[in-house]
């Protein structure tokens, strides 16, 4: 016999979790002490049920094991919310458990009591809840739906009383949640044919990779193919690192920073060709010209097919079908490589800061500059995120973690959290505007206590700057609700005990910069800066 509590630990650790993330609950100790007493597993005590989530999110994405967060009845479960709504659309596998009202509660008015089950029932694949029967049958196939294609989160219940209930120890076996994705042996002969008809008509193909070619590790047959046929790639911005930055067809990142240099060679495509493409991140429509699409995913192409009729979708194993597309028998596309890459050196040119500058473009070229190639970056939502998307070299995939589905301000902090305890061999930095830092600062007190070396970065430019940005553009007041008036504050030397250093030139930046990554413990360190030159770089025309 064990309990229901020892099950809940035991199943966590044999699915291959090493973490569970919250805040404790009353409920939820005899859960924490058998994680205590369970080897290979162990709770991670937080700030504040957002960042458990979102830690727990990026624990799933860098793991391939769901990540697993708490948090307890009403406000702790809604504030548990906010991350689960980010692995959901940034594609994570997570569990999400929650405190609930036991059987004899259920539907009557009771402090802290809202229906669970409803609440996370739009923002999860799957939601439930745990009885003194069930526990291992329940997490079990949650953690298979969690994994399956596409990932993302799901929610059980844990209902309060039942922890130290004795139920009978069981033993299934956890090899069915490696649930396969969809394979075939080959493209079907109606799919090939009409590949090779899109491919003969068209003269200046493009491709397109996005956030589930990532996933499906498929980096060397997309350089193979557009080498072959001489394309150009462009990436969504949680695609980076999935085709290289200096390759003579790279041709940049789509929606960011100087979108519209980047536009204007997508727009001469007469056949864009998806790879991994999610339109969580940016819809076909608001990019794309009106040509035939090639759509290579688990799942169908979400797009209008009114604007865009002529769309083949391919879906199944994306490895298999870029396999199929590299065997036609084809020569080279008519793209000019002198002209992509004029076009290439032009943007980046522009990205580039001018010498002894301090602005966002400089620190965001000296941070690249400090952090080894090894290392992730972690960055938050806002102006700089665009700047980061397009500016920041990214060697392979998964070290630059940002949010672009659910773009929520907040995430750096805590990412870079998730990021070092599942690599601490690995340099870890976050990059932050002033207004996603003042969401989670709090969480400082968690890396210091956790004694985590993290490099944090945070652009001071006393403003949502995005959002002012916006503002102009629609000729209104842009100094209304986006100032956060932090300049003339006398800014700290410690933030919970973590070192603050202020830095207002370039010397000072990259000096101290030096020093951060050598530090024992985490760093902040405060850039301020100029936002104004965000205005030329940011929310350029797509089309």
């Amino acid at each position: 016999m064990t309990t229901v509590a020892r099950q809940f630990a035991h199943t966590l650790k044999e699915i291959g979790v090493q973490y569970v993330f919250g805040v404790p609950s009353g409920n939820m100790i005899d859960y924490i002490e058998a994680l205590r007493e369970e080897e290979g597993i162990e709770f991670i005590l937080v700030g504040h049920e957002t960042t458990a989530a979102f830690m727990a999110g990026v624990c799933g994405r860098l793991t391939g094991v769901p990540g697993v967060c708490f948090g307890t009845f009403g406000p702790g479960a809604t504030n548990l919310s906010t991350g689960v709504g980010c692995a959901l659309l940034d594609r994570y596998p997570m569990i999400a458990f929650t405190d609930e009202m036991p059987e004899h509660l259920q539907g009557r008015t009771v402090q802290m009591s809202i229906d669970h089950q409803q609440l996370f029932y739009p923002i999860t694949k799957w939601t439930s809840r745990l009885n003194c029967d069930n526990v291992q049958e329940i997490i079990l196939k949650g953690v298979g739906i969690a994994v399956a294609e596409k990932p993302g989160p799901v929610h059980i219940g844990v209902p309060a009383g039942i922890g130290g209930e004795e139920v009978s120890e069981t033993s299934a076996s956890v090899n069915y949640l490696l649930l396969e994705k969809k394979r075939w042996s080959s493209v079907a002969d109606e799919q090939i044919s009409k590949i090779k008809a899109y491919w003969l008509k068209c003269k200046k193909p493009l491709l397109a990779v996005g956030l589930s070619a990532v996933r499906a590790a498929v980096r060397d047959l997309i350089v193979e193919l557009a080498e072959k046929f001489r394309l150009p790639v462009v990436l969504t911005p949680m695609a980076k690192g999935m085709f290289p930055e200096d390759h003579p067809l790279y041709a940049g990142v789509l929606f960011h920073a100087l979108s519209n240099v980047v536009a204007e060679t997508y727009s001469e495509a007469d056949l864009v060709i998806g790879v991994g493409y999610d339109p969580v991140e940016f819809n076909y429509e608001e990019w794309m010209p009106g040509v035939p699409l090639i759509h290579i995913d688990s799942v169908k192409a979400d797009i209008d097919r009114y604007k865009y009729p002529n769309v083949l979708n391919i879906t199944g194993n994306i490895e298999n079908a870029l396999t199929e597309l590299l065997k036609i028998d084809s020569s080279a596309k008519n793209w000019d490589i002198n002209v992509l890459q004029l076009r290439k050196e032009e943007l980046f040119r522009k990205l580039t800061p001018p010498p002894d500058s301090f602005s966002p473009r400089s620190v965001v070229a000296g941070l690249r500059a400090t952090l080894p190639d090894e290392g992730i970056l972690t960055v938050d939502v806002g102006a700089h995120l665009h700047l980061v998307g397009q500016q920041w070299r990214t060697p392979v995939p998964e070290k630059l973690l940002m949010t672009n589905g659910w773009s929520s301000m907040g995430f750096a902090l805590p990412a870079a959290l998730a990021a070092k305890i599942c690599h601490p061999e690995l340099p870890v930095a976050c990059l932050t505007g002033d207004g996603g830092f003042l969401m989670n600062a709090g969480e400082l007190a968690t890396t210091k206590r956790l004694n985590l070396n993290i490099v944090f970065v945070v652009i001071n430019d006393n403003s949502l700057s995005l959002i002012r940005i916006k503002q102009e553009k629609k000729n209104y007041q842009s100094n209304y609700g986006t100032p956060l008036e932090m300049r003339g504050i006398t800014s700290a030397t410690h933030i919970f005990g973590v070192p603050v250093f202020r830095t207002i030139t370039l010397t000072e930046y990259e000096e101290t910069l030096k020093k951060a990554f050598s530090v024992d413990g985490p760093v902040v360190i405060e850039a301020v800066v100029d936002g104004k030159e965000y205005n030329d770089l940011v929310l350029r025309p797509n089309k």
